[in-house]
């Protein structure tokens, strides 16, 4: 925060404008948080340039969210503001743009126009008949912009920028309630006006989605409005539809929208024209009207977490706007995060239960293939694919699901056992064959695919392992003339294209999908009754401690994907370790059984949500200078009696972009200890300011590696 002084010619600025000031050598754009008539500072003041805006862009609760957020994530105020604004309105433009202009007869004009000027003439006409009209309706009648202008330069027309509130309009559900979705939405209707928290915990297919749309059309017929937010953008188009075919005022609000657009819909949720805004984690910091309910579907997903710059989790933002603004607010999963089911367990959130789904199928059939010992064909096992078969021929759908991109993890030599590496990350190269290459998935670094072994120049090279284009290769070689549909980050780069990916699955035909976890989030399958699950091992045996939390729950949600509508559903997966403890509790007892479970392991580590973490990272271009800069940071808490630290040590992916990468881990018994110690290793951070290395503190992290 800066201190400026107020020119006398100037407006004085409400509290959350935006202001122009001098900064060094240029002039940026500020937030105004305060008018006061002293100063801590005895230097002379610097003098505010320009006040931007009339009224506040920024509400004051939403200045009261971001100050506390930029001190829960020890994040930099200004940058934490900025956040809150979408990024048409960083740059200091108008608000004017944002909305329509409108045209109308100034009362007690002359109307008299040349009679050769028959364009003004029938564009004045009109206005007397209709009254006052949109330009976008007077261009597509024909009346060019330049027309109304000419006759605005002669007095006798005038425009001005449509700011009125949209008429609304909610449509009865089609569906009846089933008693638990009646339960919960009662419970959360009888819970306006107060910060109550829920978790709305069904299985997939229970209808949690229409236990929104029903609690929100009551907090709509109050009034106030609803904000809802979604893990990933290729979601938001199919639910912003459904609420659409609901309510009348309905506005999205995600990285894929201009930035016109999202500025569009940021102003009507702030002046109160939007009632329902559906978005990713940015639309967390939207400001409201008169905000009356918050909905958070698959409140599970790492996607509501920012991963860079700022770390806020729009997740456990949500919980606490609500509990500013005296609102209910509701976790809505199959598969609820660790953290959010202790807060249910403890009674910090109110449980709700949909335990069946509202269709006639019942919950698919699970069942394990042992892969010690057999002999796979890229990947798949004999029964797996007898099982696809099977289900093929029965008119139905499968799906198989591998989280891994490309045709192959890595390239060896069986000569002398080189593996392919990226120089820059010393990782394995993944093979793709579509086009030929390989490509370093963490740094994007691409090379043609080798003819010979980089080491002794044989060309004995074989691809190891599979993925999502191996995968589609054999299921087409060995399922001659049936669909088969690859969704990953390769085939579906853009909205258009995902789009168009799903609505072949959605024709019906017999088809078999491929996919990574693009394909468990969210969808609506209703031919599949086969999901297949070709590998399991992988994420149980993660350095991360919360990578067997993030496996199950993708299991599970992609399994969900199987015997929607009046189809059965089967789950057949393929493991090296059909012993392991939490895949069987998985299977044989559920996700609750293997939360049960991994809860337990949780508290005896004494993890979270047992205490509070941070993990501190800094990379350079030396391993040891990003070793010794954390090293230094932590020192003011090491002798902290309630602080834990592990590290400084390399990360578990040591080396990216050519740069090394190195962490440590803090723990507290509660957050406010955790807080204060945080607060003292910012406040020395000053004096471990480095050129060469760049460090960065994530609270709550949701991914350690």
């Amino acid at each position: 925060m800066f201190d400026y002084r107020l020119p006398e010619d100037l407006p004085i600025p409400g509290v959350g404008a935006r202001v122009r000031v001098p900064f060094g050598r240029t002039e940026i754009i500020g937030i105004c948080l305060g008018i006061g008539s002293s100063t801590e500072t005895e230097a002379p003041l610097k003098p505010i340039s320009a006040v931007i805006d009339a009224d506040p862009l920024l509400t004051g609760d939403i200045i009261e969210l971001m100050l506390w957020a930029a001190d829960y994530y020890q994040h930099p105020l200004g940058d934490a503001l900025l956040a809150a604004l979408p990024g048409y309105l960083r740059d200091g433009r108008s608000l004017d743009a944002l909305y329509e202009t409108w045209w109308r007869i100034i009362p007690g004009a002359s109307d008299e126009i040349s009679s050769r000027a028959h364009a003004q003439r029938a564009a004045l006409e009109h206005l007397r008949t209709h009254g006052a009209t949109a330009q976008t309706t007077l261009t597509g009648l024909g009346f060019a912009p330049r027309v109304l202008t000419t006759l605005a330069g002669k007095g006798l027309v005038e425009s001005f920028q449509s700011r009125l509130e949209s008429d609304l309009t909610v449509h009865p559900s089609p569906l009846e309630l089933t008693a638990e979705q009646r339960e919960a939405v009662t419970a959360i209707h009888a819970s306006q006006g107060r910060f109550r928290p829920f978790l709305l915990h069904g299985v997939t297919g229970s209808g949690k989605t229409e236990v929104y749309l029903q609690a929100i059309a009551r907090t709509l017929a109050r009034g106030a409005q609803a904000m809802v937010l979604v893990p990933e953008i290729s979601l938001t188009p199919q639910t912003v539809a459904r609420f659409e075919a609901r309510f009348s005022s309905v506005a999205a609000y995600h990285s894929g929208l201009t930035e016109l657009d999202r500025a569009k819909a940021w102003e009507g949720c702030r002046t109160g024209r939007t009632r329902v805004l559906v978005g990713t984690r940015s639309a967390i910091f939207v400001p409201f009207a008169n905000l009356g309910i918050i909905a958070v579907d698959e409140e599970h997903d790492g996607s509501f977490k920012q991963q860079d710059g700022f770390h806020y989790s729009a997740r456990d933002l949500a919980a606490k706007r609500a509990q500013d603004l005296a609102i209910p607010v509701v976790f809505g999963t199959a598969t609820p995060a660790l953290e959010t089911l202790y807060n249910a367990q403890s009674g910090r959130y109110t449980h709700l239960r949909l335990t069946q789904r509202t269709a006639s199928a019942p919950p698919p059939r699970f069942s394990l293939i042992d892969l010690r010992g057999q002999s796979l064909t890229d990947g798949l096992s004999n029964q797996l694919i007898a099982a696809v078969r099977g289900h093929i021929q029965a008119g139905n759908q499968a799906l198989l699901f591998i989280n891994r991109r490309g045709y192959a993890p890595s390239l060896l030599c069986t000569r002398c056992g080189t593996s392919a590496t990226c120089a820059r990350c010393e990782m394995p190269f993944t093979v793709h064959q579509q086009p030929p290459s390989l490509r370093c998935h963490h740094c994007n670094t691409r090379t043609p695919l080798p003819k010979q072994c980089s080491e002794c120049d044989h060309d004995a090279l074989r691809p190891v392992g599979f993925g999502t284009q191996r995968t589609e290769a054999a299921i087409t070689s060995l399922f001659e003339g049936i669909k088969v549909i690859r969704i990953d980050r390769d085939t579906t780069r853009n909205q258009a294209h995902l789009v168009a990916k799903l609505d072949l699955i959605h024709q019906g035909e017999p088809a078999i999908l491929v996919g990574t976890q693009m394909l468990a989030k969210g969808h609506h399958f209703p031919c599949v009754t086969l999901v297949g699950v070709l590998n399991a091992d992988a994420g149980f045996a993660s350095a991360d401690f919360r990578a067997p939390e993030h496996t199950a729950q993708l299991i599970e949600q992609v399994a969900g994907r199987a015997g929607r509508a009046e189809r059965p559903g089967q789950v057949i997966i393929q493991t090296y370790n059909p012993d392991n403890p939490m895949l069987r509790a998985l299977i044989e007892r559920g996700y609750d059984g293997f939360a049960a479970l991994e809860l337990d392991h949780r508290r005896t580590a004494e993890l979270p949500p047992f205490r509070a973490m941070a993990l501190i990272r800094a990379e350079g271009s030396e391993q040891r200078a990003a070793l010794d800069c954390l090293d230094t940071l932590l020192q003011p808490i090491k002798q902290h009696a309630n602080i834990e630290i592990w590290g400084p040590v390399p990360a578990p992916m040591a080396r990216r972009a050519d740069r090394y990468r190195t962490q440590a881990v803090i723990l507290a018994p509660q957050r406010r200890v955790l807080a204060t110690a945080l607060t003292q290793l910012i406040d020395a951070a000053h004096a471990a300011r480095s050129r060469t290395v760049r460090w960065s503190l994530d609270v709550d992290p949701y991914d350690m590696v």
